[in-house]
């Protein structure tokens, strides 16, 4: 019980080190994941449920958020979108975050011929666009929540090798690798346990910030028909049916919009929060 109250105590005066923004990024990104989580139970009708009466129906007091052309609630569409977009932003960079930090990290620590390759690759993956290299990717792949991940993902890998391998250029030549070194540790060994540990805050931090972007690709991808298949409901799939009916039902496009910015926002405002909370000059303050 002691432990825990001093993680939340430690973990409440890291938060507040990143000030306000960074509050208000986590108290706004807690609700969007709430929302999500709790969406049988808070979501007043059936996502894929069709009622043809009912269709492009404009907000109202029954319908708060108006209808779509198949009379398919669009509040309850964008509770149990919020389900698909954070799932696949944060496995997506899951994914990334292990698959980069793991390759720069060695890359860096061994050189040469290896590291040169390495940064040639990611030199070429970071020549493309995000979103034209996730929409190659997806199309290569197919429609589908899993490809959809790994596209996201493999949009998402090269800048973190490149925040894993820089500071590991510095950290490999420090006495305390060199003292671990001249000790016998294995190289797996210094790199797990003694390079690894000093570059995980600056990852997670950034990886806040880089799930924006994934979840603003899955919404672009899913607006051009490359995410999740239809009926299942998409943050992105919705803009995309918004945009086709844009001069009969506005909200169609707005609300999702909405929502999707306010994620972003949310994600933006704590990763930014998070990355003054690890800055050396404000932690000497504290």
């Amino acid at each position: 019980m002691n432990a825990t109250l001093t993680t939340l105590r430690d973990s409440s005066r890291f938060i507040s080190r990143g000030g306000a923004f960074a509050w208000a990024g986590l108290a706004l990104l807690t609700a969007i994941v709430l929302t999500a989580i709790l969406a049988p139970l808070i979501a007043p009708y059936d996502p894929l449920a069709q009622d043809v009466v009912n269709r492009l129906m404009p907000p109202s007091s029954e319908f708060w958020l108006g209808t779509d052309s198949y009379g398919r609630d669009v509040l309850s569409r964008i509770i149990y979108g919020a389900r698909v977009s954070l799932f696949v932003g944060l496995v997506s960079i899951l994914i990334a975050m292990t698959l980069g930090t793991t390759l720069g990290v060695i890359s860096g620590y061994v050189g040469g011929r290896f590291d040169a390759f390495v940064m040639a690759l990611v030199d070429l993956m970071l020549s493309f666009p995000s979103l034209l290299l996730g929409m190659l990717v997806a199309a290569v792949l197919g429609a589908s929540l899993e490809n959809l991940i790994v596209a996201i993902a493999i949009t998402e890998i090269a800048p973190f090798v490149r925040l894993a391998r820089a500071p590991t250029l510095v950290l490999k030549e420090a006495e305390f690798v060199q003292a671990a070194r001249s000790m016998g540790c294995t190289h797996q060994r210094i790199m797990r346990v003694h390079i690894l540990p000093n570059l995980i805050a600056d990852i997670l931090v950034m990886g806040s910030l880089w799930m924006a972007t994934a979840i603003r690709t899955e919404a672009s991808l899913s607006f051009i028909g490359l995410g999740v298949k239809p009926p299942t409901a998409t943050w992105g799939g919705m803009i995309r049916e918004g945009f086709e009916n844009i001069l009969e039902a506005w909200w169609l496009a707005v609300f999702p919009s909405v929502f999707v910015f306010l994620t972003v926002l949310a994600l933006n405002l704590l990763g930014d929060g998070l990355r003054d909370a690890t800055d050396p000059k404000l932690r000497q303050r504290d």
